[in-house]
Formats: structure tokens, C-alpha cells, sequence
């Protein structure tokens, strides 16, 4: 077994199995941060000239059509602050809900309160329930890690198809480097792999014909919508705070926050609190502090003093989602202890289109790091 160690500058550590310090004990996770953040974080000034002309040229691509682009919003904390400033900005936005099933009271209320106090047009599509319940169920007993895939697959197909069909060229986008700057790879797969989907299904689900009811893209689509919509990190072209975008969010519109990173969904919260911890040994709440370390929202000692704490995740209430989720995706007591003792997985134990994800993936960044140079 290797030894343990953790970042001298973050708090990522040997639960991520493909990390490596330099002699200062500082991780390769912060290191590509700084790399980032040199050209694409937030510079002042220089940056505030940049946004100022993506802002204008959304605009002039929006005259004569209804919107000017397309957000997708959760009740979180990044897509609720970006709805704000696309308000700030003057740009005529259509926000898309997706509901998978999972919703927390907080999540709803939320988006309820942001798009009617910025008189913003909200269309809410609900997923089929029992297709995604069918295929949420397949992934409970994959073996997989990222159990959000089913989730995180049918918000994109459904937010790129509102985009097609309303021609809108721009999707301003919740991802930023202030609270996303670090994240393993080893963590998680690409949500976008359908080949990988259907191949769990297949092994895993109970036959049922669902595919039909459930937003959905190959890749072919997907490379398809990638030249067609263009997708806007909006924050981070702003001197993005999530403290301070909370603040905001709470002081102009009684948004509330919901405890955690992407608690919003209650599936998600109990999968990243207990189901990655106990069955894989990491937990995604460490990358999400580590992002804060580095980005100076928070200190080291507080993050690791917010990991030991508890509190806002109890025991009790970790059993109460436990017994709500199973209830709901119809697996008993028996089959879940059979699922958290069966052997991990990864999506290499079921046909997938990996290699051409990575090629996607890596010719996309490079175009948006041409574009944005």
C-alpha cells in the first residue's frame, strides 16, 4: 500500500490515485490550477474588455431572434449567480430546468424565485420517470463511481435540444475555475459517452425499453452540438466568489443555500456524501474545498476543519435519503449491501467509446483555448 500523503498547499491527497507532489509536497492538481488560471482566470481589467466583447457579440447574434442565449439552471449557486449577471449584462436569457427526478424542495423553490424576479422565461422539462428511474437503477448496480451519469447526460441533451430548436448560438455555462479548478480525473467518466450507457443497461438494467423516453445524444450528435452551440464559462470572465455570490444571491433574492456542492439534487448529495467514501474511499467534497484553498476563498486549515465536520450531513439524515432513494428506485435492503460489497468497476468493464471522448474533449479545449488566447 502507498504511503499516505496530502498537499502541502491544498488538501487533495492519496485518494486520488493518479497524484503527484513536487519536492515542496505541492500536488499536480494545484500546479495545473496556476496553469489555468494564467490564461484563462480572471485578469481585471484586460478580462473586463474581453467579456465586454463576448457580451456584445451574443447580443448582436441574438438580434431579431427571441433570446440572446440559453442557461441552465438548478437552484445552485453557479447557475443561479451566472442567471443573475446574464441580467446584469442586459442579455435576453431562456433558462431551462431539467427535473430527473431528484430535486430538493430548496433546488425549486429557488429557481422559482430567481427567474420570476428577473422576469426571466423558464421552461421546465421533466424527465420521463420511468425511464430514468430504470437507468438511474442500472448505475446503482454497475459497480461505476460517478452515479450521476444518467443525470448529468440527460441535462445536457435536453438544454442542447431547447438550443437547437429556439437557434440560439450561445449556453452560458456554470463551470469555473474559483470552485471547479480541481478535479481528479481518476474521480469520474465523461457523462457524455452514450456507448458506455447503453452497454450498463444492458448488463445492469431490467430489460426495459427506455431509450425512447430519454433525452439522449451519440457522439456524432454531440460533435454536432459542439460546432453549432458554443458554450460561455461566464464566471469566469467576472471575479467569481462563491462567499460573495451567495451573499448577493441571498440578500437580492431569498435564494438559500442548500449545505454542499451540487446538494441541490438529493441523489447527488447522498451518492457524493456516503456512496464514494464508503465504496471507492475519496470523497468529491475534497476536491471541491481544495478549488476554494487555491482560489484564496478559504485557507487550508479551514477546509480541512470543514471536512471533519459533519454536521451538515448528519448520520441520521444520510439513513433518511438512504431509505428514500432505495424506496424510490425499488432496491431492497439485501441488494443494497450487495451492491456496496461488490467489486468496483470502471467503465473499461463495459463497452464505451473512451477514445473518442478523450479526442472530443482534448479538440475542444484547444479550440476554446485558441478562441479565449
Amino acid at each position: 500500500m502507498n504511503e499516505y500523503k496530502i498537499c502541502t498547499r491544498c488538501i487533495m491527497d492519496t485518494s486520488d490515485p493518479l497524484i503527484y507532489f513536487d519536492k515542496n509536497g505541492v500536488c499536480n492538481h494545484c500546479h495545473k490550477y496556476d496553469r489555468n488560471v494564467k490564461s484563462f482566470g480572471y485578469k481585471g481589467k484586460e478580462t473586463d474588455i474581453e467579456r465586454d466583447r463576448l457580451i456584445k457579440k451574443i447580443k448582436e447574434y441574438g438580434k431579431g431572434r427571441e433570446y440572446d442565449c440559453i442557461l441552465g439552471i438548478s437552484g445552485g449557486v453557479d447557475s443561479a449567480y451566472l442567471a443573475y449577471l446574464a441580467y446584469k449584462y442586459h442579455l435576453r436569457v431562456l433558462a431551462i430546468h431539467v427535473d430527473a427526478g431528484w430535486n430538493s424542495e430548496i433546488a425549486v423553490s429557488n429557481i422559482q424565485k430567481m427567474c420570476k424576479s428577473l422576469n426571466m422565461d423558464l421552461h421546465t422539462i421533466v424527465i420521463n420517470w420511468s425511464a430514468m428511474k430504470e437507468l438511474q437503477r442500472a448505475y446503482m448496480f454497475s459497480g461505476l463511481p460517478n452515479l450521476d451519469v444518467p443525470q448529468d447526460h440527460v441535462f445536457v441533451a435536453a438544454v442542447y435540444e431547447y438550443a437547437k430548436k429556439y437557434n440560439i448560438r450561445y449556453m452560458l455555462n456554470g463551470s469555473n475555475l474559483a470552485t471547479e479548478g480541481i478535479l481528479p480525473t481518476a474521480w469520474g467518466y465523461s457523462s457524455v459517452d452514450f456507448k458506455c450507457m447503453k452497454s450498463v443497461y444492458r448488463k445492469c438494467g431490467r430489460g426495459k425499453r427506455i431509450f425512447n423516453k430519454y433525452p439522449h445524444f451519440g457522439l456524432l450528435k454531440y460533435f454536432y452540438f459542439q460546432k453549432r452551440i458554443e458554450r460561455v464559462n461566464l464566471l469566469n470572465y467576472v471575479p467569481y466568489s462563491k462567499k460573495e455570490a451567495i451573499e448577493t444571491l441571498e440578500k437580492e433574492f431569498d435564494w438559500k443555500y442548500y449545505g454542499g456542492k451540487h446538494y441541490e439534487s438529493r441523489f447527488t448529495k447522498f451518492f457524493q456524501s456516503y456512496y464514494l467514501p464508503e465504496k471507492f474511499g475519496y470523497d468529491k467534497q475534497r476536491a471541491h474545498l481544495s478549488s476554494l484553498v487555491v482560489g484564496g476563498e478559504m485557507t487550508r486549515d479551514q477546509a480541512l476543519k470543514e471536512m471533519a465536520d459533519t454536521s451538515g450531513y448528519t448520520e441520521a439524515q444520510m439513513l433518511e435519503d438512504k431509505e428514500y432513494i432505495l424506496k424510490k428506485l425499488d432496491i431492497s435492503e439485501q441488494q443494497w449491501n450487495e451492491i456496496m460489497k461488490s467489486p468496483n468497476k470502471t467503465e473499461m468493464d463495459y463497452a464505451n467509446n473512451q477514445r473518442w471522448v478523450r479526442f472530443l474533449s482534448n479538440t475542444k479545449r484547444k479550440l476554446h483555448d485558441k478562441n479565449r488566447i
